[in-house]
């Protein structure tokens, strides 16, 4: 009798097992916001910039580093996030607020490969062929550079000396399904800027992880359209922090109405007004990226991403965002006042 009672708690106890096992949902898709000036989960810092732990296709890449190694150490820390197996990180542009934490992560990784905009002085290293300057020999030798006799390539050195760095100039696909677009800036003040951004085709559309897109987003999804012309969403920053009203309605509407992006969890540097904007246009679309934000790819998002429910940003969030977005406006308030002014100036 004994032995039936211990095969039947047996066969139950496989039962319910098995039973966990097919209830329990399978390693999702997902991005981590881990760096912004923004957020509701208490154990994350706060500070102006950017990064975001992207696994999807099978693949665990970090996106931008932050602007602060201490703050970015204790932000992965806070979110388990390892950073030691990583099949690459992707630092979108050379500003400081994308890629400070980059030291930190060469400290627990430091081999890992790092894709970055390919630029001919860049702090990520990089080399031209000695032509690209004007020589003149009718100098004497101890007046010329390398005595008149320069090499072949002319190398120089990155900011992390030893890391696995590869320059990106053109869009290409970096793993399967996976790309990283590569555009230049062609607007005042951050003209001549090279920047990534990520593009991850999935079976719901094109997944787009961007920095700070200051060539543009719309130039951006335009160019992602040519990987799927089907967007299923983008993360990431906007560049819209000083816009003007009539610029980012044109902005909105191009994501909407001319790219029909599905969903949109717009974060750092895309700017309070835009936050708002986007929201009423995409309404349950719009997703809450703050700080510790965790976004699920390919379905649709929990009720703690606050889907399209309540304020995108709470009092505590605007006068954090207040205070730190001061330091990113290039122009000065006034400057921004005065945009403004003439841009809705008869």
């Amino acid at each position: 009798m004994q032995t039936m009672r211990l095969f039947e708690l047996s066969a139950l106890l496989i039962a319910a097992a098995a039973f966990f096992c097919a209830s329990a949902p399978a390693s999702a898709d997902r991005i981590t916001i881990l760096y912004d000036a923004f957020g509701s989960d208490p154990s994350m810092k706060k500070d102006w910039g950017f990064s975001a732990l992207v696994e999807a296709g099978g693949k665990r890449i970090l996106f931008d580093t932050g602007n602060d190694r201490d703050i970015f150490e204790a932000n992965v820390k806070a979110k388990h996030a390892d950073l030691t197996n990583l099949d690459f990180v992707v630092i979108s542009h050379r500003h400081s607020d994308h890629m400070s934490g980059l030291s930190y992560v060469l400290s627990v990784n430091p081999k890992v490969k790092i894709y970055a905009p390919k630029e001919g002085f860049g702090i990520f290293g990089s080399s031209l062929p000695s032509q690209f300057y004007r020589k003149d020999a009718a100098l004497p030798n101890e007046m010329r550079y390398f005595d008149g006799a320069p090499p072949e390539t002319m190398k120089f050195g990155a900011a992390w000396p030893g890391a696995n760095f590869e320059p990106i100039d053109k869009t290409v696909e970096i793993a399967p399904g996976v790309s990283l677009i590569a555009l230049v800036s062609d607007a005042p003040g951050t003209k001549e800027l090279k920047e990534l951004s990520l593009a991850i085709n999935t079976p719901a559309g094109v997944v787009l992880v961007v920095g700070c897109s200051h060539p543009g987003i719309d130039k951006i999804v335009e160019a992602a359209t040519a990987i799927n012309p089907k967007i299923h969403e983008i993360v990431g920053g906007f560049h819209l922090v000083v816009a003007p009203d009539e610029l980012i309605a044109k902005t909105v509407s191009a994501l909407k109405d001319t790219y029909k992006v599905e969903t949109i969890a717009p974060g750092h540097c895309t700017g309070e007004p835009t936050f708002a904007a986007l929201k009423q246009a995409f309404g349950d679309q719009y997703i809450y990226a703050g700080v510790g934000a965790t976004l699920l790819l390919g379905e649709s998002p929990a009720p703690s991403q606050r889907h399209g429910q309540g304020p995108a940003l709470d009092d505590g969030d605007l006068a954090t965002y207040r205070r730190l977005a001061a330091r990113e406006d290039p122009f000065g308030a006034g400057k921004l006042h005065r945009m403004r002014a003439a841009a809705i100036a008869p």
